[in-house]
């Protein structure tokens, strides 16, 4: 038995008794006299409870909140309170000095019965909002019922408003099943307050029983149940408010258009949040920041960084959450030209000192090598928060500069910022990256000891990766073993790497063993095991292995680098001619492989690591990597460092090959791989030669 949601016809709450749960009906909308139209489909939630009804309306209690008290058996004298007191605690919500207020609160608390005007509970209520303390609430609460206040509708929305904006849920829906009389506000209230505490079916479950006694709502009432159904990730629920949205005549609104962009987005169906944005009246800047983290979210980075583009052109105002957005998608772009507009649109629009958007830009920067723009971010801050520390100890650690990451987690102890286990994270990666085996086991153990923060698997990983980098592969094992929790695969993955590294068959094998387990169907294990037997000259095991491969049916991808060269993108395969400079490209190769040889270069073709196949060892002169580089050698200018992003972990010959090309160049060169950040410099790679 379905529940039809009509603006015309409704269904009684006596005919859904014989089913569990409830559905919504299909219906058609037609939007602006445009041929679109959606087919809504059936949602059933059986996770509903049978013989739903609405709740009875209470009798109104005669002192007014709560029924559980009794009434009192004499009615205390009504006194009047101190002359001014109730003025001047109304003043002081005015001019937002809410603790103040609250303070004076204190004074008719001390002698309960004085008898106090709607209008001053009105201004304790906006102070209990404003502080959101739940001590207040009560306070301000019991001292209302205490004294015999009986409100009027407006008055018990505001309780309801107080108790919601400050959590306290639990109170809130028992002052509403009280409530003696409702209007729309009180059902908006308390529905907005069960979806921002993710009680999204609850939420739903009372739209229906409001649907079933007024067959009523305004926009805000639709907005809401709309980020109800993205909270529940059921697009049809959504689509079906959509419809009742647009009979009610607030399809169209402003809040509603912006939820919708949002609800589509999240249930993964960008189009239908495309064609809504489209048809805004007015696109405000919600509603552009709604659609480019709609496309951002699914992975359209370029139709994201178009529609910021289209939103500039607009004229319509941006915030920082633009920034922020429009940075990260830089970021996964790898974009530096891209970003730096953004920068200059972000300090050129007032927000050169915000915290969420500059947090973004500091990311960004770390996350490509600028380590410098990142500080000179990062310094200029006027406040920090903890994501922006972690941001920037990441970066330092991902660059290979230790210290300095260890310096900046010590001056965020001094400046009593509390860290957290990303925090933590971040060092310790810096720490595992680096080789500081000592400061890395200080920070490790002061975790639980100092921070009352327990390891979590990411922390063990790194202390195993720190462990095999020294060559220590029996403590790496045995921290396996004594942790606490079921080892990951990040662990194992830790230590099968140490085994590639440190050319240990055995306990690699056993490594590989424990992943092929958990996880059957990754390539990359099976391909690090495959190198470890090349290495050690097994090569029928390695046989074995490739058997393995081709019986599962997993085959690698070609690998492919991503380059930009003038705010333009660039991809390459290995042995790649279709780019129309192919032979000029080319050409520069043979040229770099021979001056490189002449420092000492060797051509290293012992394993096929990491993720290079058989075809493509054939052609290890032209891999991928190196055309990248070669184009943009040849297509920036000689001060210009070259940002690459490689699809695999980057092969032993290929890493070596660079740090050559870095030093006789005298370019710098950052690429991110499958594996983490090199930053090669003079010869030299950050990750220290293990990846």
């Amino acid at each position: 038995m379905d529940i039809a949601l009509s603006c015309h016809q409704t269904l009684s709450f006596d005919q859904i008794q014989t089913t569990r749960g409830f559905a919504f009906s299909s219906n058609k909308f037609l939007l602006k006299g445009a041929t679109w139209r959606k087919a809504y489909s059936r949602i059933h939630c059986s996770s509903m409870e049978p013989g739903l009804r609405p709740r009875p309306m209470p009798k109104p209690s005669k002192i007014g909140f709560d029924e559980r008290q009794e009434p009192m058996l004499e009615k205390s004298p009504i006194k009047k309170p101190p002359p001014g007191l109730c003025s001047q605690i109304e003043k002081l919500v005015l001019c937002s000095r809410y603790r103040e207020a609250l303070e004076l609160f204190e004074i008719l608390e001390l002698q309960s019965g004085y008898d106090m005007g709607s209008s001053t509970y009105d201004a304790l209520v906006s102070a209990c909002i404003s502080l959101k303390s739940i001590r207040c609430v009560k306070r301000v609460f019991n001292y209302m019922v205490t004294n015999g206040f009986e409100p009027d509708l407006y008055m018990r929305n505001r309780v309801l408003l107080m108790h919601v904006k400050c959590g306290m849920m639990f109170d809130a829906c028992k002052l509403f099943d009280e409530m003696p009389e409702r209007n729309l506000l009180t059902w908006n209230t308390i529905l907005a307050g069960l979806v921002d505490s993710g009680r999204y079916m609850e939420a739903v479950r009372l739209f229906l029983i409001m649907w079933e006694e007024d067959s009523d709502g305004c926009s805000r009432t639709f907005a809401t149940m709309v980020r109800a159904s993205a909270g529940l990730s059921l697009v049809s629920v959504g689509r079906q408010f959509h419809s009742c949205a647009l009979k009610m005549g607030v399809g169209e609104d402003i809040f509603v258009s912006c939820a919708l962009i949002d609800m589509y987005s999240k249930c993964g169906d960008i189009e239908d949040a495309q064609f809504v944005f489209d048809l805004m009246p007015e696109k405000t800047t919600v509603g552009w920041n709604s659609i480019i983290a709609g496309y951002a979210l699914h992975g359209y980075s370029e139709e994201a960084l178009e529609m910021y583009y289209e939103m500039c052109d607009s004229g319509v105002k941006m915030d920082h959450f633009t920034f922020s957005i429009v940075i990260r998608i830089c970021a996964r772009l790898a974009s530096l030209e891209h970003a730096k507009q953004v920068h200059a649109a972000l300090v050129r629009h007032g927000f050169g000192s915000d915290i969420v958007a500059n947090t973004a830009l500091v990311d960004f920067y770390s996350k490509w090598g600028r380590m410098e723009d990142a500080r000179h971010v990062f310094n200029r801050m006027p406040r920090k928060n903890v994501i922006s520390w972690n941001a920037l100890i990441g970066g330092y650690g991902n660059h290979g500069q230790g210290d300095e990451a260890v310096n900046m987690f010590e001056q965020m102890l001094r400046e009593r910022m509390i860290p957290n286990h990303v925090t933590f994270l971040a060092v310790l990666s810096a720490c595992s990256y680096s080789g500081l085996s000592e400061r890395g086991w200080e920070i490790f153990q002061s975790m639980s000891r100092d921070h009352k923060i327990k390891p979590r698997a990411m922390h063990y990983a790194c202390m195993i990766e720190l462990l095999g980098r020294e060559g220590l592969l029996d403590e790496a094992f045995a921290l396996i073993r004594s942790a606490p929790f079921k080892p990951t695969t990040n662990m194992w993955a830790a230590l099968l790497t140490a085994c590639r590294m440190n050319e240990n068959l055995e306990l690699g094998k056993f490594a590989a063993e424990k992943l092929y387990g958990m996880e059957p169907e990754k390539l990359c294990n099976y391909v690090v095991l495959l190198n470890i037997y090349n290495r050690a000259g097994k090569l029928k095991e390695a046989a074995g292995v490739v058997q393995t491969l081709k019986r599962k049916g997993l085959r690698m991808l070609p690998a492919c680098t991503w380059i930009e060269v003038k705010k333009q993108p660039y991809a390459f395969l290995s042995g790649d001619k279709s780019h129309p400079k192919a032979k000029e490209i080319c050409q520069k190769v043979d040229n770099l492989m021979l001056e490189i040889s002449r420092h000492g270069y060797v051509v290293e073709n012992r394993t096929l690591l990491p993720d290079v196949d058989e075809e493509e060892l054939r052609v290890l002169k032209y891999h991928s990597e190196k055309l990248a580089i070669a184009f943009g050698l040849i297509s920036t200018k000689g001060w210009v460092p070259l940002q690459m992003t490689q699809s695999h972990r980057i092969c032993s010959d290929c890493h070596n090959a660079i740090k050559y090309i870095a030093m006789v160049t005298g370019r710098e060169i950052v690429l991110r791989d499958a594996s983490r950040f090199h930053h090669f410099r003079n010869g030299t790679c950050s990750c220290g030669d293990y990846w």
